[in-house]
């Protein structure tokens, strides 16, 4: 075939795809309607991570599956609109890698609402101002985050998916790397790019900042000042990325939990998340550790926070294999309160296994 026989051919299956994205969205539309009146939540995480395997177990290529995931989630993003508009809430300001790590889960169809700190993510999803909101919790480099920690000690919300998103420091500004005097960016990403700045600067001074994106404000409104940030920071504020992937270790990769009024339905490949404290006392921790080993329950994480209303209790938020709805769980859970103060489920999600 020629050139132009291939092109009128590609033509042709964009308009079938047109027409069959669009039959598509009609039963979206269907969906929406029974969802309203059985108060059915838009966003299903269980459902979303089925729709995704099923489309990576059918393709047969060439195209990646990297490539029909990102197709799809877009098109999940349609999809909320045309059901009811989501509103999701995030640590801001745009172009941070919270909001970096929201559009590459949601998409570009959503509403977004950027907040000034982590507390305000779990306020507005509790009063009901936004149906979900996402929130960092732990990195590979910095562990875990305190805020978001301490937020789910004192919130109602729920736990209802999570999302690993590799993080990358970009070097932007606009002007060339010899007529740099300032770099903006935060103090722990100025840690994790410390070889790299050490090895090209010798007189430019570091300044920290609030965000990496109040960093790319910054840049782009000062003459020979530059930024480390996200690229979605250089686009938003008109800074050309001068040097990609700065940081220092290669496998820097940022947890965020997705929160909700409700938590997700079994999947077959979950995780569930709890919190619990204990009393002051001699192997209270291991009593309830010893309870996971006799049921099987598999960690995958642990953090601990102190009690901010008695002296020398702590509490603990621990990650684990398994939804909260599988029978040896359940005994779990009960056997273990028997050692605890107080033991709360934050939810079961979705196991994330790939890299946004």
């Amino acid at each position: 075939m020629s050139l132009e026989e291939l092109r009128n051919r590609i033509d042709e299956l964009d308009h079938q795809l047109v027409k069959l994205l669009n039959e598509r969205a009609r039963v979206v539309v269907d969906i929406g309607k029974f969802k309203d009146k059985t108060a059915k939540p838009v966003y299903a995480p269980d459902r979303e991570k089925d729709v995704l395997a099923r489309i990576i177990e059918t393709n047969e290529g060439p195209l990646p599956d990297k490539c029909l995931v990102a197709i799809w989630r877009e098109l999940m993003s349609g999809s909320f609109v045309l059901e009811r508009p989501l509103r999701i809430t995030y640590l801001g300001p745009g172009g941070s890698f919270s909001h970096t790590a929201a559009m590459l889960k949601f998409g570009q169809s959503v509403e977004y609402e950027s907040v000034t700190d982590i507390t305000s993510i779990f306020e507005e999803v509790s009063k009901g101002h936004c149906d979900l909101g996402l929130a960092p919790v732990e990195n590979t480099m910095g562990g875990g985050v305190i805020e978001t920690l301490d937020a789910l000690i004192d919130s109602n919300v729920k736990v209802c998916a999570e999302v690993l998103m590799a993080i990358h420091h970009n070097f932007m500004g606009n002007c060339t790397l010899q007529e740099i005097e300032k770099i903006y960016s935060k103090p722990e990403v100025f840690a994790q790019c410390r070889n790299w700045l050490s090895a090209t600067f010798k007189d430019a001074q570091t300044i920290p900042v609030a965000s990496t994106a109040r960093a790319a404000q910054l840049a782009a409104e000062e003459p020979r000042a530059a930024a480390i940030g996200s690229s979605i920071a250089a686009e938003l504020y008109g800074l050309r990325i001068v040097c990609e992937n700065i940081e220092d270790t290669a496998n820097n990769v940022t947890r965020f939990l997705i929160i909700s009024k409700e938590d997700a339905r079994p999947t077959g490949e979950d995780k569930t998340a709890i919190l619990f404290s204990t009393a002051h006392k001699a192997g209270a921790l291991a009593d309830v550790l010893d309870v996971f080993k006799r049921y099987g329950i598999n960690m995958t994480n642990i953090e601990s926070r102190p009690s901010r209303k008695r002296q020398w209790e702590y509490y603990f938020f621990v990650d684990f294999l398994g939804h909260r709805t599988e029978k040896h769980i359940q005994e779990g859970m009960e056997e273990s309160r028997k050692h605890c103060l107080q033991l709360s489920i934050l939810g079961s999600f979705p196991r994330a296994t790939e890299l946004l």
